[in-house]
């Protein structure tokens, strides 16, 4: 008894030394009142307010999911890299960051079903690609497509049309200008990038697939050993969708710009 007594006090002595968090059940975050959760500043997806406060499409999905959970939540915020280690330590119960599944990731934590999508898009200058009819012309010798050197987007566009001159640029936003300035006839690149330089700049940039060229599917990660909770959280994206929460609220932050107004200064 007394070994076992003295095995657990050096156990619960190493926690408190390491500052490490438990990992929390599903009922023991019912049961303390808070949702921790984890995102990272990018907007749409999060971002600063004028006001400071944490904004984006991850926020109010923590929010509603937190008030389903009849929880408050608690966000914060973390380096893309920085997510996992956090859930794995316990610092946070969950994470909500438009994280793309994958089978490494899945290792490490168990993901809900996809409720929300990004991808690879395709923006068109609509001067440039008037005689296109459709995006399997754009393999010619006579297209030259933008793309961001060393992104996902070069190689994609060099898969999908191998004829076609692909001109690598260093920034998001020298392709960006490049397209609407008639430089290239298209671009490619993450949503919402395209869909957003259609919205700023109609008659000009046109998206014309209307869908990503490539598909990412995000999900919420949790810790593993808990199918309670992952079970809640498929629960809640069926009945999110169901009931157009969820498509309504992506297509605010993702189809529009009026969230703009909201980030002043802070998303220049």
């Amino acid at each position: 008894m007394r070994a076992a007594a003295t095995i657990a006090l050096a156990a619960l002595a190493f926690g408190a030394a390491s500052g490490t968090a438990a990992a929390r059940s599903l009922q023991e975050v019912r049961n303390t009142g808070t949702l921790r959760v984890g995102v990272t500043l990018f907007a749409p997806w999060a971002a600063r307010g004028t006001d400071g406060e944490l904004l984006g499409f991850e926020v109010d999905v923590a929010r509603q999911l937190a008030a389903d959970m009849g929880v408050k939540a608690q966000i914060f915020s973390y380096d893309v890299d920085r997510l996992v280690p956090a859930l794995e330590a316990g610092d946070i119960d969950i994470i909500a960051a438009g994280l793309t599944i994958t089978p490494e990731r899945a290792l490490h934590v168990n993901f809900s079903n996809p409720y929300a999508e990004s991808g690879i898009g395709l923006a068109t200058n609509v001067q440039r690609t008037a005689s296109v009819t459709d995006i399997k012309a754009l393999d010619s010798d006579t297209i030259t497509i933008a793309a961001v050197e060393g992104s996902v987007g070069v190689q994609l566009a060099r898969r999908l049309w191998p004829r076609a001159r692909v001109q690598t640029f260093q920034s998001v936003e020298a392709a960006s200008r490049a397209l609407v300035a008639g430089d290239v006839h298209g671009y490619v690149e993450d949503e919402p990038v395209p869909t957003f330089l259609a919205l700023e700049h109609p008659g000009v940039i046109d998206v014309p697939t209307g869908r990503p060229l490539l598909v990412s599917p995000a999900g919420f990660a949790v810790n593993k050993g808990d199918p309670d909770f992952l079970a809640f959280l498929n629960a809640w994206i069926t009945a999110r969708n169901a009931d157009t929460w969820l498509p309504t609220t992506a297509s605010y932050w993702f189809e529009s710009l009026r969230w703009r107004e909201r980030l002043g200064d802070a998303r220049r």
